[in-house]
């Protein structure tokens, strides 16, 4: 079987704000999703779908594409995803689905699905880099979202990502002196980022306040000392939390920690971001969060 890969990634700037045209930045990790297909001239015109995490078995489907009848699920809810997904790059593509081949497509998910790290648009950019079409539209009609992960995932580095006036994005050279310092600690709760963004669009915001968090980023990545980036992302996480009127996770839960400590993506789950202090991996597991990352072990850059 022929295979296609797209790095996971993590956001460090304007979550949620991204939507109203915020300058990002994200990295991308070192797992990410795997897609593997294969095709044959039976003139059966099916797909086997097989979806792993981990190398383990978890969605199995097979769908009727002429008719786009779904014959077999071992996870209807996740199948009806699936067959959305597949009709929509049909539509999409000039040359998936188009034919009566049988098409033997096959996913495995690096990391753990309530990482965060996106399982869904590293699935988009594999499926468009496979039909040859454009993943940030396949995104939009599938799925929603400001799309900064599927220019990740495309990109397979660092990005500068803005989804307002239109979608613009660029590599970045993001590699800080401070880098090693990092740390990256999963909070055991997979967020509904829908549910997050559903809560953030019914507040009322102001331009003023989205070039504030652009210009955050800028400073960002102009960093040479974790001193002025920690200020940085305090000063980030304070501005969302006034915002959303939500307290950050830093009082919430980190209260007595002597660093910086910064939510990655939707606020109250998935990943947060810290720096190193004597202790910190004793400081973390006593207060049960026991995945801490260091910089290389899940940033590849």
């Amino acid at each position: 079987m022929n295979a296609i890969f797209s790095p996971g990634k993590l956001m460090l700037t304007s979550e949620y704000f991204a939507i109203d045209g915020a300058l990002v930045l994200a990295v991308p990790t070192r797992l990410g999703q795997e897609f593997f297909f294969e095709e044959k001239k039976d003139r059966k015109s099916l797909i086997f779908w097989e979806a792993f995490h981990q190398n383990k078995p978890w969605l199995q489907v097979v769908i009727d594409y002429k008719n786009w009848q779904i014959l077999e699920a071992n996870i209807p809810s996740g199948a009806e995803f699936i067959l959305k997904t597949l009709k929509n790059v049909q539509q999409l593509s000039s040359v998936k689905f188009k034919n009566d081949f049988t098409y033997h497509l096959k996913t495995n998910l690096q990391f753990p699905a309530d990482y965060g790290l996106g399982s869904s648009s590293t699935l988009m950019n594999n499926l468009s880099e496979w039909a040859e079409i454009d993943p940030f539209y396949l995104n939009t009609i599938s799925l929603g979202g400001s799309g900064y992960d599927i220019a990740v995932a495309k990109e397979k580095s660092a990005v500068l990502f803005q989804s307002k006036p239109e979608i613009r994005y660029e590599r970045a050279d993001f590699n800080p002196s401070f880098k090693n310092e990092l740390i990256f600690i999963h909070l055991n709760q997979k967020q509904d980022s829908r549910e997050g963004i559903s809560f953030y669009k019914s507040k009322k915001k102001s331009q003023k306040l989205v070039d504030e968090f652009s210009d955050i980023t800028k400073k960002i990545l102009l960093c040479n000392e974790l001193e002025n980036f920690s200020n940085l992302m305090m000063i980030h996480e304070q501005k969302i939390s006034d915002f959303l009127e939500i307290p950050t996770v830093k009082e919430k839960i980190f209260s007595d920690c002597p660093s910086f400590v910064k939510s990655l993506g939707a606020w109250g789950g998935d990943f947060v971001m810290s720096a190193k202090f004597g202790g910190f991996k004793d400081y973390f597991w006593e207060k049960g969060f026991t995945t801490v990352f260091e910089w290389s072990d899940i940033i590849d850059l």
